[in-house]
């Protein structure tokens, strides 16, 4: 897991280190010293810890007068024994919302598997979100087959045309603006 590294090409366009509205504005990584771990096996430094034992994320871009963030993430997302989505929630979402964002793009083909619980903090952010929207770009099938067990499709939009393979050959503006398209069809907006 060590060498799964969050996409960096996109720092041109945006830091989330160098953004005064991100969570992780000033945060300094020690590159040469790996710390934290999922499950004994270590990360990469450039992940951002968000509370939880088992999940990391990376803020990859954030445009603030479009309201839309792309988030990658890495782990196992826990809700069952860690309750990953509060940790998300309240220390990356919230700050975020606050912010003016609600549109979320979360890149999950890192995610390794999901143990659900209630739909609560799922159903808070899609309230957050009003006239916005909560996308999953390219989850593992079994994580979205678990996800429909716990009704969290009723909150986030997956599957079908948000699997998109290409999205690092894209500009962030692009992604976002395709990812926008779809779920505007989706939701008939």
């Amino acid at each position: 897991m060590h060498k799964i590294e969050p996409y960096y090409r996109w720092e041109k366009y945006y830091s989330a280190v160098r953004d005064e509205d991100s969570p992780f504005y000033g945060k300094e990584y020690e590159i040469m010293q790996y710390t934290n771990d999922i499950y004994g096996y270590y990360i990469h430094p450039y992940w951002d810890y968000i509370g939880s034992e088992t999940i990391y994320i990376k803020i990859l871009y954030a445009n603030y007068q479009q309201k839309i963030v792309v988030i990658e993430m890495l782990g196992e997302w826990n809700d069952a024994l860690n309750n990953d989505i509060m940790f998300f929630k309240r220390n990356v979402i919230d700050h975020l919302i606050n912010k003016g964002i609600n549109r979320f793009i979360l890149i999950g083909e890192n995610i390794m598997n999901f143990h659900g619980s209630d739909d609560s903090y799922y159903e808070e952010w899609f309230e957050d979100v009003e006239e916005g929207w909560i996308a999953a770009v390219n989850f593992r099938e079994f994580v979205q087959d678990e996800w429909e067990k716990y009704n969290l499709d009723w909150y986030i939009n997956f599957g079908g045309s948000l699997e998109i393979d290409n999205w690092r050959t894209m500009k962030p503006q692009v992604f976002c603006k395709r990812v926008d398209d779809m779920i505007v069809r989706r939701l008939g907006m």
